[in-house]
């Protein structure tokens, strides 16, 4: 069973900077692709960006290519994700999610364990 804590949320103005933080414990964390989704009050959770298990390909939404970043590190069992350039449509809670590595890494359905999520708010 593997759990994901998410940290980092926070409110920022429109054009800052904010760094989130997912911490795995459980399972052996090099096996697994790591994603981050994000969820808008009154929009159905959405795909922000992946990053294989490997860590040598990424994956992004459209609407976050260019701004947002992942990582990982599989020494510490933590994916990151830094976002730049924030704007007043990306807030919204955000969940760190994982599944064991394959295909389909932007399918929401593909993922069985997800974090308690963090809110990001920005403020125009």
């Amino acid at each position: 069973q593997v759990q994901l804590a998410e940290s980092g949320g926070g409110l920022v103005q429109a054009g800052g900077s904010l760094r989130l933080s997912c911490a795995a414990s459980g399972g052996t964390f090099s096996l697994y692709d790591m994603a981050w989704f994000r969820q808008a009050p009154g929009k159905e959770r959405e795909f922000v960006a992946a990053i294989n298990w490997a860590g040598t390909t990424t994956y992004y939404a459209d609407s976050v290519q260019g701004r947002f970043t992942i990582s990982r590190d599989n020494a510490e069992k933590a994916v990151s994700l830094q976002m730049k350039g924030l704007k007043s449509q990306d807030t919204a809670v955000y969940y760190c999610a994982t599944k064991l590595r394959g295909s389909n890494v932007r399918e929401i359905r593909r993922y069985p364990y997800w974090g308690q999520g963090t809110q990001v708010t920005v403020s125009s």
